[in-house]
């Protein structure tokens, strides 16, 4: 499997393109053509990345990803859809987006280029952020911002020419109004209620009951526990569900909202309100399916914060952000700024890519 030289004139519009999602539940991977949106065939290998003191493990995302490649590339084979059953299959861009891109990707920019290009004899690859392709996923190639909501909270705004971000540090020093903020904001007004404090939910506390058992035992499944965003985020959907009938969950989602809003005001470009179109904000991950006891409060937050807010649903997800930025790479038609550790690009001899924002 090999690709051409770099250069537009080389990439046939039936070439492939890789879109990669690496996350906290393992790695997706699509298969897509260059000139046809969508994935072809997708699949999932469920381990995770290992992370370890060098960043994230380059060689084991390889061990998963290039076996997930080939049986892709092997599927499209026997399901030709061009009648081309004789044509070698040309890669003609890969885009990873990873979780922990930024911050602990040094080792998959110093080594992955070289990899794939031995392996997929792929020339043009893209190293991003998950915040970058949830962006892509949900705005595209235009201005504006998204608001990525799951166990954790990122918001992410260009206007083209550079990246603006705000939040997504992690459950200890910030991720404000995400889902593990939310759960451990219920979980405390449970333990209140237990103990008999100002501010408690005996609401809350009946579905600590339910999900976790005696509070008294709360802090040894916890506190010993490496996955504790997650479990803290699991108590978020009881939160909402209360939030009708309780105030205290109500203003647990109604400060969830301020968070959010002001994330989302940090890195809104400014043209929007220039151009009279207003900007976007996308939102989107699961946080979001918790519906209008979030959404109402966030509505009203943007509409103070960023009056010129056009809230908006993500159409696609981090995969398809993935492929989105792969096919525009691979036609030399990739808009959104390149940056050493949000969007590193490596477009083969071109001396310019992935070093620097613009």
């Amino acid at each position: 499997m090999t690709a051409g030289p770099p250069g537009s004139s080389s990439v046939t519009p039936d070439g492939y393109v890789l879109g990669v999602d690496s996350g906290g539940s393992g790695l997706r991977v699509a298969l897509g053509r260059v000139a046809v949106d969508g994935p072809l065939f997708t699949t999932v290998c469920a381990e995770p990345v290992r992370t370890g003191p060098g960043g994230i493990d380059a060689a084991h995302l390889l061990e998963q990803l290039l076996p997930a490649a080939a049986e892709l590339l092997g599927r499209a084979a026997s399901h030709d859809t061009d009648g081309t059953d004789n044509a070698p299959a040309v890669v003609a861009a890969l885009a990873i987006g990873a979780a922990g891109m930024a911050t602990l990707g040094e080792r998959l920019r110093a080594e992955l280029p070289g990899a794939l290009a031995e392996a997929l004899g792929v020339r043009r690859l893209a190293l991003a952020a998950d915040a970058v392709t949830a962006y892509a996923g949900a705005v595209g190639q235009r201005p504006g911002a998204v608001v990525a909501g799951g166990t954790g909270m990122i918001a992410l705004g260009t206007d083209l020419t550079e990246w603006h971000r705000a939040d997504g540090w992690g459950h200890l020093l910030g991720d404000s109004g995400g889902g593990a903020w939310i759960g451990r904001a219920g979980l405390e007004a449970a333990m209140r209620a237990h103990d008999g404090r100002r501010g408690g939910s005996p609401a809350l506390l009946a579905r600590l009951h339910a999900v976790f058992g005696p509070a008294e035992g709360l802090p040894g499944l916890l506190y010993p526990r490496s996955d504790r965003p997650a479990v803290l985020a699991s108590f978020a959907p009881e939160v909402a569900a209360c939030a009708g009938a309780d105030e205290v969950a109500a203003g647990i989602l109604r400060e969830a909202a301020v968070h959010i809003a002001e994330a989302a005001a940090a890195v809104c470009p400014a043209a929007g309100a220039e151009d009279g179109e207003g900007c976007e904000v996308a939102l989107t991950g699961g946080l979001f399916r918790m519906g209008e006891p979030l959404l109402g409060p966030l509505r009203e937050e943007l509409a103070g914060l960023v009056p010129q807010a056009r809230v908006t649903t993500g159409t696609g997800d981090p995969l398809t952000g993935a492929l989105r930025i792969a096919r525009a790479l691979a036609v030399d038609g990739l808009r959104l700024p390149h940056h050493p550790t949000m969007l590193f690009v490596d477009a083969g001899d071109e001396p310019s890519s992935g070093t620097g924002a613009g």
